[in-house]
């Protein structure tokens, strides 16, 4: 059984963590090769509109496995600066990875998302959950602390006091705090899960895809640039996309009254 398993369909890439006996865990670099393989190989695939991110069995992902924390094992060097070393080289590859990422992602949250999986949750551009889905920014609770980039990632979700609660706390939160947190945009039943992610996938793939890319691109550097920088990247991407097939024939689609025909070019 491969640790993820990725199908493409028209236009949209699924990528699903494939360890359902261990509630897929993701602290092992087997799991964070695959699944960074898997993420640079759909962006760089122009032809891939969008990826949707899910777990498979009952949970989105534990996070970490705590059956590998003692010294030597898993991110746990023998020695402090091993242990500095191997999340640098390992897990914290991820939310660089998804940072850089031009392709959107949607998080497709089956289950539990617990510790590095919500972190993992928070990484993509889009969450949407099942009504069984819960999330714990849990570390705390096992004496650690968001190793992952979580005490970057979450407060840009939930904002600060929220974010704050559920580190200090650790307490899970249900699928419908998460709703009301902004954490998830949607929530929906279980069976209704990957219907709901491919549905937004499918409206994101029907725009013009260098559009799509380099507006994902924009929001991503406007998270931490001023805005006068955020304008200048602005200028220079629309700029670029005003040069495209794709835009003379939004336009034109428009003026016309019918439906537009999408190339990428």
């Amino acid at each position: 059984m491969d640790q993820v398993r990725v199908e493409r369909g028209e236009g949209v890439t699924t990528i699903t963590l494939n360890l359902p006996e261990a509630r897929n865990p993701i602290s092992g670099n087997d799991v964070i090769d695959a699944l960074l393989d898997a993420l640079a190989q759909a962006d760089r695939d122009t032809d891939v509109r969008a990826v949707i991110l899910t777990g498979a069995g009952t949970a989105f992902s534990s996070g970490g496995d705590l059956s590998k924390m003692a010294p030597g094992k898993g991110l746990r060097g023998n020695q402090p600066a091993e242990t500095v070393r191997n999340y640098r080289d390992g897990i914290q590859r991820l939310p660089l990875a998804f940072q850089a990422l031009e392709v959107p992602v949607i998080a497709a949250v089956n289950g539990p998302a617990i510790g590095a999986g919500c972190d993992l949750a928070c990484m993509c551009d889009i969450r949407i959950c099942s009504s069984a889905a819960v999330f714990a920014e849990s570390f705390v609770r096992v004496g650690l602390v968001p190793g992952d980039g979580g005490a970057w990632l979450l407060p840009r979700v939930v904002g600060w006091s929220r974010a704050t609660e559920m580190a200090l706390t650790g307490r899970a939160i249900d699928a419908e705090t998460a709703l009301d947190w902004g954490l998830v945009s949607r929530v929906v039943e279980t069976d209704e899960l990957i219907a709901a992610a491919q549905a937004i996938a499918a409206e994101i793939a029907a725009n013009p895809p260098r559009a799509v890319r380099l507006t994902k691109r924009l929001l991503r550097e406007a998270q931490d640039a001023s805005l006068a920088t955020v304008l200048n990247l602005s200028a220079a991407y629309q700029a670029a996309v005003h040069e495209t097939r794709d835009h003379e024939e939004a336009v034109s689609a428009f003026l016309e009254r019918r439906k537009p025909t999408f190339d990428g070019s």
